[in-house]
């Protein structure tokens, strides 16, 4: 299961402009590509809009999670026409507003987000817990369907969600989701490799992965969903890459999913933490009991 919203075909149309388009903004100055994301943004939530809502969004602010920035759909084009301009006209400010008290986030048993967030402020990526397990990363699209089926899987000791890979120190959500702080979504997990290997835990993601789409896994579109594993050691690395080339005859396209080092891991506020199995938005919570194979609701 992905998190997915309704398949469009002007939408998806839009979104494979936007991955052609994407490596000229890069050399263009800021407010130009502010002006072209936050059209690409308006005009498509328009679309969204005109069939009934159900879009949200999801190419630039993506689907992990709620934002009251897309307008509801009655207020319908013109709603997205006052986004495409607030959009455009308010600066990045990146970094400037309150950062996450990661005071707020829960620990051991419950969640792995307070350890991962000392490691984070000292500026580390370490390869063992404080109990001993092994530690490693996994981006996969939205971090709340991604972990609960990390959640469910024997040998996972403690979870938790965040963003890595990025440019900023201690981003938000809203930073993130504005695809101009460089990170993505992701997780951070503990396990014990006598329950679960390593390459057990990379062939999971790719159960939930297209690893040939760059920049987007199902609906959710953007480089803060961005696809990869993020070995924390050389044997870890070494099994990663071995998977990768192992797979890519199973494709008749190139597997874009990174395979990089792991650096800082930034936890994410505490709502998004164990998000699925505490009811999602709906209050409807779902199972993170071991060996568990019900469909994974995205928005719960």
């Amino acid at each position: 299961h992905r998190c997915e919203v309704a398949s469009v075909p002007r939408l998806r149309r839009q979104h494979v402009f936007l991955d052609v388009a994407r490596p000229v903004l890069c050399s263009v100055p800021a407010m130009i590509r502010r002006l072209f994301v936050s059209f690409a943004t308006s005009s498509a939530v328009a679309q969204g809009l005109a069939m009934g809502g159900v879009f949200r969004g999801a190419m630039i602010r993506g689907s992990g999670g709620a934002t009251s920035a897309v307008p509801s759909a009655r207020q319908g084009r013109a709603g997205a026409t006052r986004m495409f301009f607030g959009d455009l006209f308010k600066a990045p400010e990146l970094g400037s507003g309150p950062r996450i008290n990661y005071d707020t986030l829960a620990g051991l048993p419950a969640s792995f987000a307070r350890e991962a967030a000392e490691y984070a402020m000292a500026k580390e990526a370490p390869s063992k817990s404080k109990d001993g397990h092994s530690i490693t990363t996994f981006a996969g699209g939205c971090f709340w369907g991604l972990e609960l089926a990390y959640q469910r899987v024997p040998g996972v000791v403690a979870t938790c969600v965040g963003y890595t890979q990025g440019h900023l120190e201690q981003p938000t959500y809203k930073e993130v989701c504005s695809a101009m702080s460089g990170h993505t979504e992701a997780i951070q997990l503990t396990y014990d490799p006598s329950v679960v290997t390593y390459r057990e835990l990379c062939e999971l993601l790719f159960t939930r992965i297209d690893p040939t789409a760059k920049d987007r896994v199902g609906n959710d579109f953007g480089p803060q969903y961005r696809h990869g594993i993020y070995p924390h050691t050389d044997e870890e690395m070494a099994v990663a890459q071995q998977f990768i080339e192992d797979n890519q005859s199973k494709f008749n396209r190139p597997i874009v999913t990174e395979c990089k080092k792991a650096v800082v891991f930034w936890p994410a506020e505490e709502y998004h933490q164990q998000y699925l199995e505490k009811g999602g938005r709906n209050g409807s919570p779902q199972s993170a009991e071991k060996g568990c194979t019900s469909t994974i609701r995205c928005y719960g």
